[in-house]
């Protein structure tokens, strides 16, 4: 009936504005190691590789490999604890999410942060509107490999066919061309428009309420 069966979400920067807790733990775990801390817009760069890049890019130039290692399990440990402190969905994706589950469309997130805050996040701001979360695991390779996508798919029950990716950056999208999925990309998240059409967006979407209509085919 409509145009896509199955949306695979993206969640920091696509259904959730995790920012500001990202930063606030990174700068904790610096903090803690007597290391310059990094600003709103550093850690936006920083995002979309998982927890291990952000606080390998946070972290100065020559930070010993053992001293890094412990500034991430010092961000884990604070972000696990911390994560919804200031976190929030976008307005209009939880409208976003009740209108596909109604259209019948099957929905999962996949996503680089790790798989505990992942499925706890999923939980606790959209309980049963998404059936599968995924996150990053030992023995699973991250996005932009299309390991998690492969596996949401299986998961849910469904193929690649009628199945469409959705996120807010260049890792989504070479993650969706990876997967072999169309991409929608939005522009409400961590990256611009310009910056998602430089690195090969093919199509933005403004907001929830647009893409909903799309996804269900009432758009123009």
């Amino acid at each position: 009936m409509f145009p896509y069966s199955t949306v695979i979400f993206d969640l920091d920067g696509t259904l959730l504005d995790t920012l500001q807790d990202l930063c606030d733990s990174a700068n904790y775990a610096l903090s803690l190691h007597q290391m310059p801390t990094r600003s709103l817009d550093e850690i936006r760069r920083f995002v979309g590789n998982g927890v291990g890049l952000l606080i390998h890019r946070a972290v100065p130039a020559g930070t010993p490999e053992e001293v890094e290692a412990q500034c991430l399990a010092d961000f884990r440990a604070h972000y696990l604890l911390n994560m919804e402190n200031r976190t929030a969905p976008y307005a209009g994706v939880l409208e976003l999410l009740d209108g596909l589950n109604q259209a019948g469309i099957r929905l999962a997130v996949v996503s680089n942060k790790f798989d505990g805050a992942v499925k706890g996040l999923c939980q606790d701001y959209f309980g049963d509107r998404v059936k599968v979360a995924i996150g990053e695991s030992q023995g699973v390779a991250r996005k932009p490999a299309p390991d998690t996508v492969f596996r949401a798919l299986k998961e849910l029950g469904a193929d690649a066919q009628g199945a469409v990716y959705v996120g807010d950056s260049e890792v989504d999208i070479e993650t969706a061309r990876n997967a072999g999925l169309p991409c929608l990309s939005v522009s409400w998240g961590f990256r611009d428009a310009d910056f998602l059409l430089q690195r090969g967006a093919q199509r933005i979407v403004p907001s929830p309420a647009d893409l909903l209509a799309l996804l269900t085919g009432a758009a123009n």
